[in-house]
């Protein structure tokens, strides 16, 4: 029986339009709303699909620091994430939650 070769699966080569990373996003912050490392390695995954350098020229920060602050492992701080969101040309939005 022939090995099975398998890569790993990475979600940056995937995410192609604006749309996309959008959706990612939101999906990703459905799934973990309160989870800000999980939230911080979706924006990192965006940030790589659309150019490391090109997002830390736009935001203002370095590559180094953003690969920091998006890799998953921190919690990066609310500028950061809105100078990536920006530099991303997406937006966070609020929602009302219902409570019950």
């Amino acid at each position: 029986m022939p090995k099975t070769v398998t890569t790993p699966y990475d979600v940056a080569e995937h995410l192609r339009t604006a749309e996309e990373m959008a959706a990612y996003l939101e999906a990703c912050m459905e799934e973990a709303p309160a989870d800000a490392a999980f939230i911080a390695k979706a924006l990192g995954d965006i940030a790589r699909a659309r150019g490391m350098s090109e997002i830390a020229g736009t935001s203002g920060l370095s590559r180094e620091s953003l690969y920091k602050a998006l890799s998953g492992d921190r919690n990066p701080s609310l500028d950061t994430v809105l100078k990536v969101l920006d530099a991303l040309g997406l937006r966070f939005r609020a929602e009302a939650v219902p409570r019950s």
